[in-house]
């Protein structure tokens, strides 16, 4: 990326991009519907992927940013394969289609971290939702688990078991990440270099809690088991500037 942008942040400059030098993760990706899950983002004006009919994919994943330039911290994220925002209706088969060619996106929904200088850069540089939460997370024992809570209540609980390692040292991805604050949409370039990734089919065990947030997920039909779990030991990122698309 060539950006160099620079971003003053609680009085300390970002520098674009944003490296993650070290990180960890793992999630789940769970079926659910499609009906419910275009309601949940229509504000955002994106369309929903429909993997197949009725049913798109929502993603849980727990990050652990070790080194980056944002510092730090734990990062619960709840998001969905949406379409390119250029692109409006189409079927099932269209939808595979920019699933394998790279052309979807992922819409950043819910994003609680527990720090307050990655929650303040978040919502200023790429008006990514973050929010304030509290961790309680294991991201080294061979089965993953992690806890996320706000405001005294619990947001979701998933634990992912150990999966086949992939072969190679990982898959290097750039994706479209899409958020949405303040009624604006935005794109942001997120390039990922993940390594040791194990993945399986289920494998995993949601818990939802009282917070809204979890309130949500079950009006998407959760918590079930996840069509596919991951976890990634070694995950680097870089973070381009964002543009406006709408809604």
């Amino acid at each position: 990326m060539s950006d160099t942008t620079t971003h003053l942040i609680q009085g300390r400059s970002v520098e674009m991009p944003v490296e993650v030098r070290t990180a960890t993760a793992f999630m789940g990706v769970f079926s659910v519907s499609a009906d419910r899950a275009q309601s949940s983002i229509a504000s955002t004006g994106l369309e929903v992927l429909r993997y197949r009919p009725g049913r798109a994919l929502c993603t849980l994943v727990f990050v652990d940013y070790i080194d980056g330039d944002l510092g730090p911290y734990n990062e619960f994220g709840v998001c969905f394969l949406v379409r390119d925002h250029r692109q409006r209706g189409g079927g099932v088969l269209g939808d595979l289609k920019q699933l394998s060619t790279g052309g979807a996106g992922a819409l950043i929904h819910h994003l609680p971290v527990d720090g307050d200088f990655t929650l303040a850069a978040g919502r200023g540089i790429w008006g990514f939702p973050k929010t304030l939460a509290e961790f309680d997370v294991d991201h080294t024992s061979s089965t993953r688990r992690g806890s996320v809570s706000a405001d005294g209540a619990l947001i979701a609980e998933l634990t992912v078991s150990p999966g086949i390692a992939v072969p190679g040292k990982g898959i290097a991805a750039s994706l479209a990440a899409y958020s949405c604050l303040d009624g604006v949409t935005r794109r942001t370039t997120w390039d990922m270099n993940p390594s040791g990734v194990r993945t399986r089919p289920a494998g995993g065990t949601l818990t939802l809690g009282t917070h809204p947030i979890a309130d949500e997920l079950r009006s998407l039909g959760l918590p079930r088991r996840p069509l596919v779990t991951s976890s990634i030991p070694d995950l680097k990122m870089t973070f381009g500037s964002a543009t406006e698309v709408g809604p």
